[in-house]
C-alpha cells in the first residue's frame, strides 16, 4: 500500500511531531486540531509546546509546503488519530475526543483508506468504539478500508528521536490492516515493527505503563517507611540495587503525565474485579502528594500563612508537560491548608489556571519572599543551583527536597536546613 497524503488528527505532544516527521519525509500532511488557538498559532509559524528540536522540525515541515494546518479533516490515504484520552473524576476513560475524531473522518473516508488510532485507550476501543463509528460511512473496516491501533511509546524530552528509533507495535482489526499500518510507519520508523491484533496492541501499551506505575508505587511506599524508621531511602535503594536481580525505582512527589498516571485506570475500569494490585498501586501514587505536604508542614511548623515557594510544576524533569502532575495536587493541598503559595515552572512560566497561587516568570521573583522552598521537579537548572547564590537571593533557609536533587553538602554549609522525602528526621 502506498501513501501520498495523510491526515493527523490532534496536534499535541504526539500528533504534531508525527505529522511533521511524515511531512519532512516528503508526504503531504494535513494536521488537524479542534482548538482554534492551536490552529492559529501553528498557521502563523508559532509553537504551543516545548519539546527539544520540535520547533525546527515543525518549521521545516511548514516551509516545505508538505504540512498544512486545518480545523477539519480532508480526504487522504491514511488518517492518524492522536487525540487526548483523559479520565473522568470517577476514573472512567473519557473517549469523547476519540469518538469526535472518528466521527469527523466519516465524511471523507474512502475505499482502501487506512485509519490508525494512536491515542492510549482501554482494551477493545478500536473494535467496539472506533469501528462502529467509521462504519457509518457505509463501509466496513477490514473489508472496505483498513483499521489499526498503534500506540505512541515515546518519552517527553526525547520524542523526536524515539518516534523514529523505538520499536512499534501495530494491531489491526485484521492482518491486512496491520500490514497496511506497517507500510505507513515504515516510512519514518527505524525501530522493529511488531504486528498483532488491535486489542493486544491496546493491552501492550497499558501493560507497559501499569508495570512502571506499580514499581513506582513500591518505591514511594519505601520512602514513607524510611521516614518512619529514621533512615535514608535513597541510600537504602542504592544499596539494594547492587543485588543483580533488584532494580528499585526512585520515589518522588507522585506520578504524573498523560500515560503512567492515567493508563492503569483504564484496566481497573475495564475489569475492576480482577485488578486489585493495579488499583492499590494507583491509590498509593495518587496519595503521595499528601505525604509531601506533611513533610512541608513539618519543615514549616505551621502552613497557615506560611510563604511556600514550589520549584517545578511539570510531571518530569526538563519538559513543560504539567498534565496530571503531582505538583498540582501539592498546590491544591497547600492552598487548602492556608499556605501562601508561589510557584515557578521555567518551561511554563505562565503556570496554569489556579486561584490563590502566584506564578512567577523568574527564579529571583520566586525566591524573594519565601519562607520554605520546595524542590518538586528535578529540572537541570534547579539541580545545578549554587547554594551560596541562592542564599544571597533569599532570607529563606528551609528547603524541602522531594526528588533527592540537593545532596551537595554545600547547601548545609550555606546555612540551609534540608528536609528530604524518604529521609527520617
Amino acid at each position: 500500500m502506498s501513501f501520498q497524503k495523510i491526515c493527523v488528527l490532534g496536534l499535541g505532544y504526539i500528533g504534531l511531531p508525527t505529522a511533521s516527521t511524515f511531512a519532512n519525509q516528503g508526504l503531504r500532511v494535513v494536521g488537524v486540531d479542534v482548538n482554534p488557538n492551536i490552529v492559529e498559532i501553528l498557521q502563523n509559524g508559532g509553537l504551543h509546546l516545548h519539546e527539544p528540536g520540535l520547533r525546527t522540525l515543525v518549521q521545516a515541515a511548514l516551509a516545505s509546503g508538505n504540512l498544512t494546518i486545518s480545523a477539519h479533516p480532508e480526504t487522504a490515504d491514511a488518517f492518524i488519530i492522536a487525540v487526548p484520552t483523559p479520565f473522568y473524576e470517577n476514573k472512567q476513560a473519557d473517549l469523547r475526543a476519540v469518538q469526535s475524531a472518528a466521527e469527523s473522518i466519516v465524511p471523507v473516508l474512502e475505499h482502501g483508506n487506512l485509519v490508525v488510532l494512536e491515542s492510549t485507550s482501554p482494551p477493545r476501543t478500536t473494535q467496539d468504539v472506533v469501528a462502529p463509528i467509521l462504519a457509518k460511512s457505509g463501509m466496513q473496516p477490514g473489508r472496505d478500508f483498513h483499521l489499526a491501533y498503534s500506540p505512541e511509546r515515546v518519552l517527553p524530552g526525547h520524542i523526536l528521536r524515539e518516534l523514529i528509533e523505538n520499536a512499534r507495535v501495530i494491531g489491526g482489526v485484521d492482518r491486512a490492516s496491520a500490514e497496511a499500518g506497517k507500510a505507513l510507519y515504515s516510512l519514518i520508523s527505524r525501530g522493529e515493527i511488531f504486528l498483532t491484533d488491535s486489542t493486544t496492541a491496546e493491552m501492550v501499551k497499558l501493560m507497559e505503563n501499569t508495570y512502571r506505575d506499580i514499581n513506582i508505587a513500591i518505591a514511594n511506599e519505601f520512602s514513607r517507611l524510611a521516614q518512619r524508621f529514621g533512615i535514608d531511602v535513597w541510600e537504602a535503594i542504592a544499596i539494594a540495587n547492587r543485588h543483580p536481580r533488584v532494580k528499585i525505582l526512585q520515589p518522588g512527589p507522585g506520578v504524573g503525565g498523560h500515560c503512567i498516571s492515567v493508563d492503569p485506570w483504564f484496566l481497573v475500569d475495564a475489569a475492576p474485579d480482577i485488578t486489585p494490585l493495579i488499583h492499590t498501586a494507583r491509590n498509593v501514587n495518587d496519595s503521595q502528594p499528601k505525604f509531601v505536604v506533611e513533610l512541608i508542614k513539618k519543615a514549616a511548623n505551621e502552613l497557615k500563612g506560611c510563604r511556600v515557594t514550589l520549584l517545578g510544576l511539570a510531571y518530569k524533569p526538563d519538559v513543560d508537560d504539567i498534565r496530571e502532575s503531582p505538583a498540582l495536587q501539592v498546590i491544591s493541598l497547600l492552598v487548602e491548608a492556608g499556605a501562601l503559595v508561589t510557584a515557578f515552572e521555567p518551561f511554563k512560566p505562565t503556570g496554569y489556571a489556579a486561584e490563590k497561587v502566584t506564578f512567577t516568570a523568574s527564579l529571583d521573583e520566586a525566591l524573594h519572599e519565601a519562607e520554605v522552598i520546595v524542590l518538586l521537579v528535578a529540572h537541570t537548572q534547579f539541580i545545578e543551583l549554587d547554594a551560596e547564590e541562592v542564599a544571597r537571593q533569599t532570607r529563606c533557609r528551609v528547603l524541602v527536597d522531594t526528588v533527592n536533587g540537593w545532596r551537595n553538602p554545600n547547601w548545609e554549609s550555606a546555612g540551609f536546613s534540608i528536609y528530604r522525602l524518604g529521609v527520617g528526621h
